[in-house]
């Protein structure tokens, strides 16, 4: 069976399903109904029993003697086992039969009347240890025929010759065809409509699942379409509130997120080859006349040849900090990033003697007090170091750049020139630069490495116009003054 499931497409599989789960429950109202009917029957049947056999007597049998008393009280008197009949029915019909049993077990046969097999509550019956027997048992009818037959045994009691008081039973029976029959006819019925209810259910559950499985067909085209095409810009129709509705939702999204990224990746690459182009461009024309220098024989004076190698020298290394800043935003974001402790006050502390070393005839003030927040300590130093290079670069000569770290709030100070309202929104965008700072090295990469590495710790950052003039960066954290265990 697992199999076969395994093999069946999803609609056939549903199909089956439905199949299997309607013919279980049409088999279980089947075969309750064919039991509540036949109960039904037989209790029809005992109630005639009952009719035909009257209650039990309680008394003298001259007050209380059963129907056919003197055949009764022949076939008592000279008990035999074997049925006698005339070919006449003298009693209730051909279809019943009825013998007397005497109180030590003997069945004791009344003519035309049949014959039937004592069992053991028969003879208890008889015997007085119980008031009745009610059973299904076996018999002869009155023209010698074996059936099966539903039997009520009653008690009665009797005097012998003597005048001692004795019991015998009188057992009545009715052919259980008059309820086989009509079960057997219902049991054929159930039988066919349990089919044909199976066969449409299939049917409906092949339509059903065809109907249901729509929507997966049309978001599986869609997939093989852009699988072939690439084309992220496929969108399935959404429409309801159900599952297929969130799965369409849900493929919308992805695809609508990986479009995105395509973009995103697409225009770092573009950024990425105009900003390489510069310093690539001026390392080849500085490469070229050196060594045409050397290939003509003209060698260059020693005063341009060293300011050659140190415009080279100049390029090699922006070229190798535009690398790793483009490696850096190329880093994809992890979904557990590397997470501990880190002492955010010695990282600025650590920044700033770095920017002191950038900018030796700045004034660089600190005034840090102990925070400790969660994540990757190189990311969040190299973060404050961009934050510091900034202030250093556009900071004037014999400037000062402020940096304040109190409740998990850094701010760094400087005295440039500031950023104009309509740049600000896009200080964090990547390669993004001012007009006034194109003419300065960098790449426009150092704030958003700053706004991916706060954002992975959960906390933000911003840049504002500072009074006075300048700019003031704030970056939030999420921390604690003390060291957590």
């Amino acid at each position: 069976m697992r199999r076969l499931m395994t093999r069946l497409p999803l609609r056939g599989r549903l199909a089956l399903l439905t199949a299997l789960a309607v013919a279980v429950a049409v088999a279980a109202c089947a075969t309750v109904s064919w039991f509540l009917v036949r109960g039904q029957l037989y209790r029809e049947l005992d109630g005639r029993l009952h009719a035909m056999s009257g209650p039990p007597p309680a008394g003298d049998l001259g007050t209380h003697r059963p129907r056919g008393w003197p055949e009764i009280r022949d076939a008592l008197t000279n008990c035999r086992s074997t049925p006698v009949g005339t070919g006449e029915t003298r009693y209730a019909g051909p279809y019943v039969i009825q013998q007397a049993i005497a109180a030590d077990g003997r069945a004791c046969v009344i003519q035309d009347r049949g014959g039937l097999t004592v069992t053991e509550a028969d003879a208890q019956v008889a015997a007085g240890t119980r008031p009745d027997a009610l059973h299904n048992g076996k018999g002869v009818d009155s023209q010698g025929k074996s059936v099966r037959v539903r039997i009520l045994t009653v008690g009665y009691p009797a005097e012998d010759a003597s005048g001692n008081p004795v019991r015998f039973a009188i057992s009545t029976a009715i052919p259980l065809d008059e309820a086989e029959g009509p079960l057997g006819n219902l049991a054929l019925l159930l039988v066919a409509v349990s089919a044909a209810g199976v066969l449409l259910s299939a049917g409906a559950g092949l339509m059903i699942a065809r109907a249901s499985l729509r929507p997966v067909d049309r978001l599986t085209d869609a997939a093989e379409h852009i699988a072939r095409t690439e084309d992220l810009d496929t969108r399935i129709p959404e429409h309801g509130h159900d599952e297929i509705a969130r799965l369409s939702q849900a493929f919308n999204t992805m695809t609508g997120a990986l479009a995105a990224a395509r973009d995103r990746q697409q225009q770092l690459i573009a950024d990425a080859g105009h900003e390489l182009r510069t310093p690539l461009t001026s390392l080849r024309t500085n490469i070229d006349l050196l060594l045409r220098s050397q290939d003509s024989g003209r060698e260059l004076p020693p005063d341009a040849r060293r300011r050659l190698l140190v415009s080279v020298k100049a390029q090699m290394v922006e070229l190798s900090s535009l690398v790793g800043d483009l490696l850096e935003l190329a880093r994809p974001a992890e979904g557990q990033p590397a997470r501990e402790t880190v002492a955010l006050h010695e990282a600025v502390e650590r920044a700033v003697e770095r920017a002191r070393l950038r900018g030796p005839e700045l004034t660089v003030e600190l005034d840090a007090s102990p925070w400790f927040v969660r994540g990757d300590p190189g990311q969040l130093e190299r973060a404050v170091v961009n934050l510091l290079d900034n202030a250093v670069k556009f900071s004037p000569p014999s400037g000062r750049v402020r940096v304040r770290l109190d409740g998990g709030e850094l701010t760094v100070r400087d005295e440039g020139p500031g950023i104009a309202p309509e740049d600000l929104p896009h200080v964090f965008e990547r390669f993004w630069r001012s007009p006034s700072a194109r003419s300065l090295p960098g790449s426009g990469l150092g704030l958003s490495i700053v706004a991916r590495v706060v954002g992975e710790g959960g906390g933000r950052v911003t840049l504002e116009p500072a009074e006075g003039g300048g700019t003031v960066a704030r970056v939030v954290l999420p921390g604690s003054p003390v060291r957590p265990d």
